[in-house]
C-alpha cells in the first residue's frame, strides 16, 4: 500500500483480526467495531476517543497551508484531472484509521463490519445518525453507488477491487460485498477505505441547471458527509474549507478531539522556493521540508531565532512505512528490457558523492522495496523464505541464493571510476560499446539515449549529476522537468523513458502489490506498475502474500518478493530519511505527544486563536 504524505490513503491495507462485537440481536451476524492487521485492537467497545488527541481542543482559528501544482476538479473518484487537495475533509469512508496502531481502523460511517470465516464476503452496517450536509441520511445505496462508480471510472480502483464482484443492500443500513475468491483477509478491510459519495446529489441537477455527471471533472463545490465544506475557491489557485457546525459525526469516538480549525485554506504554488518564501513571510502556517540543504542553512530568519517558527525532526510517520524511492526505467521501451542495462545504470549513480555535495549527508541509500521496516530482506535467504524461492528456482536470478543485494558504493574518484568500468562491462555484455565517446548498440550503431522525466525542479539537483556521470561513459541521459498535470498524464499512460517515483508500503502488503509489480497491471494505464514488470516469479509471490494463511508465511513471501525485485534491477534505488522535517508558526499547536505513527496534522492540531 502506498505511503503518501497524507498519512493514510486508499491503498492502506487493514487485515481484520479483532473479534470485538457490537451489541446486536441474537439471530444476527456479529459485527466488529474495527479491524487490526497485527494483534488485537487497542480500543475496546465503548471507547471515548483515541488516546493521542486532546478531547478538549478548542474549535476555531485558521490553518493556512500550501501545496504544489494546481487543481481542476473536486470530483474525488476520477483518475483524470487534478483533484483539489483536502477533499478528505469533505468526504468520509466507512472506517477510520487509528494513528497509534499499525494498521488498525474503527467505524466512521459504518458502526461495524462482519464477514464469515472463509472471508467470501463482508457486510458493513452504517450508523443511523450518519448524514449528508443537506441532512439526508447516508444509505446503503450511497455506498453501492460510490463503490460501483469507483470501479467503473478509475482504472486503479478497478484493479484494486477486481475481486469484489457485487455490492448489494441486505438491510436498512447494511451493505454486503461479495468476493470471487476466499480467504483474502485484506478485502473486507480495504473496502473500509471506499470514499462514500451522495448518490442523490450526483444524480441531481447542478447549479448550472444541467444534470451532474460523476464521470467528468467539476469545479462545482461538491457535497459530502464530512466535517468540512468547500466554502470558497479560486480555480487552480486556492480552496478554503470551512468547519460545519451541523456536522453529524463530531461526537463519534474516532472524531473526538479532531477537526479543530474553523477554516483550512490551501494555496497552490508552481515553484517550491516561492512556496517556502510564503511560509517564511508568515503567509502560510506549516511547512514540510524536503530539501536537505535548506533544512541545514535556510532557517536563519528572525522568526526561527525568536521562537515564533518552530522546527521539529519527527520520526513518527515513518515508523511503519517501507519506502522505495527510485529512478524507474520503463521496460516497455526496448532499451531497458535487458537486466544488464538496468544494472549498469545503477553503477552510474554515485549516491555518496551527491549526498555529500547537495544534501549535507542527510540521506540513507535505499536497498529494499520495504526499506526501514522488518519486512526488508537482508543477507541470504533462509528458512521458509528460502523454501519459497527454491520452489521458484527456475524463474529467479541464481545470485539470489549466493549473493546478498547491495548497491554500488561511490564517494571518491577511484570508487566512481571502478563503478563506471563495471557499468561499461555490463553494457558490453548486453551488446553496447563506446565508439567516438558515445555508447552505441554494437549491432545497429544506435546511440544509447533516454530522457529522465521529473515533476519538480527540486529533483534536478540529484538527476542532473546522475545524467552528467552517465555522459562520462557516452550515455546521453537528458533531464526534463514538466508541470504537475503533464507529468501525471504521462505517468498514467506510461509515456516516459525513466521517471522518479516513490512507492510506500505499509506493514501489511496485499492487493496493491499486484498493481505495483504484477503482470496483469503492466498494460493497464493508470496502474502503478511504472517499471513495466511482468515476471512469473513476482506474480506467484504476490499471490502468496495476498493469500498467506498466517503472518509468518506472509513475511516470508514479502522478503522473497523483495529479493526477486532487487535481483532483477528493475529500478535505480535512491535515498530517503527516517524522519520528517517540519516547521510551523507558533499560532498552531498540537498534543504534547504525537501519535505513534503520524504527525496527526491537521486533524489533531488546533489554533491558539481558537476560543
Amino acid at each position: 500500500m502506498a505511503f503518501v504524505g497524507s498519512k493514510k490513503s486508499l491503498v492502506v491495507a487493514l487485515v481484520a483480526l479483532s473479534a470485538l462485537a457490537l451489541p446486536v440481536k441474537a439471530q444476527e451476524q456479529t459485527f466488529q467495531i474495527g479491524t487490526s492487521s497485527i494483534g488485537e485492537l487497542k480500543y475496546q467497545p465503548g471507547f471515548k476517543h483515541f488516546d493521542y488527541v486532546n478531547p478538549d481542543a478548542p474549535k476555531g482559528g485558521d490553518a493556512k497551508l500550501s501545496t504544489a501544482g494546481t487543481f481542476d476538479t473536486f470530483n474525488p473518484l476520477l483518475s483524470k484531472g487534478d483533484a483539489a487537495v483536502g477533499l478528505s475533509l469533505v468526504f468520509e469512508t466507512l472506517l477510520k484509521s487509528a494513528d497509534d496502531e499499525v494498521l488498525s481502523s474503527y467505524g466512521l460511517l459504518a458502526e461495524g463490519v462482519s464477514y464469515p470465516a472463509d472471508v467470501s464476503s463482508a457486510t458493513f452496517r452504517l450508523r443511523a445518525e450518519a448524514k449528508w450536509a443537506d441532512g439526508q441520511p447516508v444509505t446503503p445505496d450511497d455506498v453501492i453507488f460510490s463503490f460501483d462508480k469507483s470501479k467503473e471510472l478509475n482504472p486503479l480502483l478497478s484493479n484494486y477491487y477486481k475481486h469484489v464482484v457485487k455490492a448489494e443492500k441486505v438491510g436498512d443500513r447494511d451493505v454486503k460485498f461479495t468476493f470471487d475468491e476466499k480467504n483474502n483477509k485484506e478485502l473486507p478491510n480495504i473496502l473500509g477505505q471506499v470514499i462514500v459519495l451522495p448518490k442523490h446529489w450526483w444524480e441531481a441537477t447542478g447549479a448550472d441547471g444541467k444534470p451532474r455527471d460523476i464521470s467528468k471533472t467539476t469545479l462545482e463545490p461538491v457535497m459530502g458527509s464530512g466535517p468540512y465544506k468547500i466554502a470558497a475557491f479560486s480555480a487552480g489557485a486556492t480552496v478554503r474549507y470551512e468547519l460545519r457546525d451541523d456536522y453529524w459525526g463530531k461526537d463519534v469516538p474516532v472524531n473526538v478531539g479532531q477537526n479543530n480549525f474553523r477554516n483550512i485554506l490551501y494555496t497552490y504554488f508552481g515553484d517550491r522556493d516561492v512556496e517556502f518564501e510564503a511560509f517564511r513571510a508568515g503567509n502560510t502556517d506549516y511547512w514540510q521540508e524536503t530539501q536537505a540543504s535548506r533544512w541545514a542553512t535556510g532557517y536563519d530568519f528572525p522568526a526561527v531565532k525568536d521562537g515564533r517558527v518552530k522546527k521539529e525532526d519527527v520520526p513518527n510517520p515513518l515508523r511503519a512505512a517501507g519506502i522505495m524511492q527510485a529512478l524507474v526505467p520503463n521496460m516497455r521501451r526496448d532499451l531497458f528490457k535487458d537486466e544488464r542495462v538496468r544494472e549498469a545504470l545503477n553503477y552510474g549513480f554515485d549516491f555518496e558523492e551527491i549526498n555529500r555535495t547537495v544534501a549535507f549527508g542527510s540521506y540513507t541509500r535505499v536497498d529494499s522495496y520495504f526499506w526501514n521496516t522488518d519486512l526488508a530482506s537482508s543477507g541470504l535467504p533462509e528458512g521458509r523464505e528460502l523454501e519459497l524461492l527454491q520452489g521458484l528456482k527456475d524463474k529467479v536470478p541464481p545470485e539470489i541464493f549466493t549473493t546478498p543485494y547491495t548497491n554500488p558504493v561511490g564517494g571518491d574518484p577511484q570508487k566512481s571510476r571502478d563503478n563506471l568500468r563495471k557499468a561499461i562491462a555490463l553494457l558490453k555484455e548486453a551488446g553496447w560499446e563506446i565508439k567516438g565517446n558515445r555508447m552505441v548498440n554494437s549491432a545497429t550503431g544506435q546511440p544509447m539515449s533516454f530522457e529522465i522525466l521529473l515533476a519538480s525542479p527540486i529533483l534536478e539537483r540529484w538527476a542532473v549529476p546522475y545524467a552528467n556521470n552517465l555522459k562520462k561513459i557516452g550515455i546521453d541521459a537528458r533531464v526534463r522537468t514538466v508541470d504537475a498535470s503533464q507529468y501525471t498524464n504521462r505517468a498514467r499512460s506510461f509515456d516516459y523513458d525513466m521517471i522518479w517515483n516513490v512507492w510506500g508500503e505499509t506493514m501489511n502488503p496485499g492487493n496493491e502489490q499486484a498493481d505495483y509489480w504484477g503482470s496483469g497491471s503492466v498494460n493497464q494505464q493508470g496502474s502503478r506498475n511504472y517499471a513495466g514488470i511482468a515476471n512469473p516469479a513476482v506474480d506467484a509471490l504476490v499471490k502468496m502474500i495476498i493469500f498467506a494463511p498466517n503472518r509468518d508465511e506472509q513475511v516470508a513471501a514479502i522478503k522473497a518478493m523483495d529479493r526477486v525485485l532487487l535481483a532483477n534491477h528493475y529500478v535505480i534505488p535512491l535515498f530517503y530519511r527516517k524522519t520528517y522535517w517540519i516547521a510551523y508558526w507558533d499560532k498552531l499547536t498540537h498534543p504534547a505527544a504525537y501519535p505513534e505513527y503520524s504527525i496527526g496534522f491537521p486533524e489533531v492540531w488546533w489554533s491558539k486563536d481558537a476560543k
